[in-house]
């Protein structure tokens, strides 16, 4: 998982405000960073079917925040796909 110095850095980077770390783009910048750790760990670790379930909830989790994203502030959404690299 993430540490608190990866976490504080990737709240920095995208809050919206000062203290800001319940913003749509602060979880999904979190999300993201989870999920690309544990992909990694599921390339060398096939059988592990609990973390598998895991990731798949968290996958499902950012794409109902990217949906949300998207249907509220569409600029914001799009601000966000390019800076996290997603495809969409």
């Amino acid at each position: 998982m993430l540490t608190k110095e990866e976490k504080a850095q990737i709240i920095n980077d995208y809050a919206r405000f000062e203290g800001d770390t319940g913003s749509v783009e602060v979880q999904v910048a979190l999300l993201t960073a989870t999920i690309n750790k544990l992909t990694v760990h599921m390339n060398a670790n096939k059988k592990d079917f609990h973390s598998n379930r895991g990731l798949l909830m968290m996958v499902g989790k950012r794409k109902k925040l990217m949906e949300y994203l998207k249907r509220e502030d569409i600029n914001r959404y799009r601000d966000l796909v390019a800076k996290l690299g997603l495809r969409k």
